[in-house]
């Protein structure tokens, strides 16, 4: 198991960004969670086997049809433990 975060920057809130998200690292079966966060960004924890995070981080460049993503920072990251995968508080 991997786990990264993802720093997700662009019209990425208020455009459905944070439930896409949710749906699509359930079909990849990640565990793990999404945030907005106060700067306008949004923020991820992804779980799961390295191919299939590569996979959603790819799909995030896109994500949902109203979203225009400028750019992914990825930082490493442990487990921490995460159930399933859901949606968080904006911090």
């Amino acid at each position: 198991m991997s786990a990264v975060r993802v720093s997700i920057r662009g019209k990425v809130q208020n455009v459905w960004y944070r439930a896409w998200t949710t749906e699509h690292a359930k079909t990849f079966g990640l565990r793990g969670w999404v945030r907005n966060r106060s700067d306008g960004s949004v923020e991820a924890l992804f779980i799961g086997a390295e191919e299939t995070i590569k996979s959603m981080i790819e799909a995030c460049r896109r994500g949902p049809p109203d979203a225009r993503v400028n750019g992914i920072e990825e930082f490493a990251a442990e487990d921490d433990g995460s159930a399933g995968f859901t949606q968080r508080e904006t911090e």
